[in-house]
Formats: structure tokens, sequence, C-alpha cells
């Protein structure tokens, strides 16, 4: 099938491929509620060598810095307590992290969690991280910009192979927030 987005030889829709996922986004997939079919969501496979933003989108589609995303981990403190979440924002604006989390997770602060920490907490790749599979109970921030566009590239829980989903399905896994102002210039 062809790509809804970007310059990709194939796309699958990613309840074929399972086997191509970490395991919590597979059980996530294989788990999938919503309004928006699993199957709607798509998988791409790509050169892991070319994961990162900036070199992905010169490979496979300058129209891809407006459609993608960046799904990073953070860490809110307060009192002692760390909560982990994840924020997913648009590729060409950044995380509001001491802004907008730390207020959502009521933090004193909030930070960037260490890699160690992304990784072995989520059981994905670092430069791969995605907001399908997270660790149950964990916040899912959402920029409201991410939820309205038709499709959306992030990575699939390896650095090899994105997925392409619907927008809108975001909103609808689990613990999400969307919020106007996560992502900024």
């Amino acid at each position: 099938m062809r790509a809804p987005i970007g310059d990709f030889d194939t796309a699958t829709p990613v309840t074929d491929c399972l086997q191509e996922l970490t395991t919590p986004v597979a059980d996530a997939v294989r788990n999938w509620r919503g309004a928006v079919p699993a199957d709607r969501v798509l998988y791409v496979d790509t050169d892991p060598r070319w994961a990162d933003t900036a070199v992905f989108v010169e490979h496979y589609g300058r129209d891809l810095l407006e459609r993608s995303a960046n799904c990073v981990v953070v860490a809110g403190k307060r009192a002692g307590e760390t909560t982990l979440a994840a924020c997913l924002v648009l590729s060409t604006t950044r995380v509001d992290v001491n802004g907008a989390v730390r207020r959502q997770l009521g933090a004193r602060k909030a930070s960037f969690a260490s890699m160690d920490t992304a990784t072995g907490e989520t059981g994905m790749e670092y430069g791969g991280i995605t907001p399908v599979g997270l660790p149950a109970g964990w916040p899912l921030l959402l920029d409201s910009a991410v939820v309205d566009l038709p499709y959306v590239l992030v990575g699939s829980g390896r650095r090899r192979g994105k997925l392409l989903v619907p927008g809108k399905a975001f909103a609808e896994l689990p613990s999400a927030v969307v919020l106007e102002g996560l992502g900024v210039a």
C-alpha cells in the first residue's frame, strides 16, 4: 500500500507486522482500543542510520518535517517523588519542559529523562521512542498541533522503522492529555 505521507516504498498496517516492533509496542497494538482502528496505523521500514529527524527528512521527503513528531521522556520531581511522562510534539518545535510539562505534572522541577531511564523504563530504543506502548499509568502529554494532523510520523519503538498514525488516534491512547502550547518554536 502507498503511504499517506512521505516517500516510502511501502506502508503496511501495523497489525500485519508486529514482529518488527518492540514487545511493549506490539502488545499495545494487540490491545488497541479507540475509534481509529489499529489497522489504520501504518508501519514503514526505514534505515536506522537515518532515524534522526534532520537526516530522515532529507532521505524520505522534506514534507515530513511538518508531519513528524518527536516523543521524549521527561521526569517531574516534587518532594522527593519522580513522575515519568512522555511528551509528543511536532519535530519543528521543542517541548516546553519548564512551563507546560512542569505545570501539568504538578512538579517543582522537570527535565528530560536520561537515555538509560528512557530506554530502560519504556523497553524501546533511543531515537525510536513512541507514544504507542508506554508503561501503564504514565501521563502522555500531546501538543494539540499533533492531534490535528491527518497522519503523523513517529518512532516505532526501534530506530529501524516508523509508524504513520492518524493524529486523532494519539488522543485515545491511555493517559493522554492534549495541551495547547506543549511544543514551542
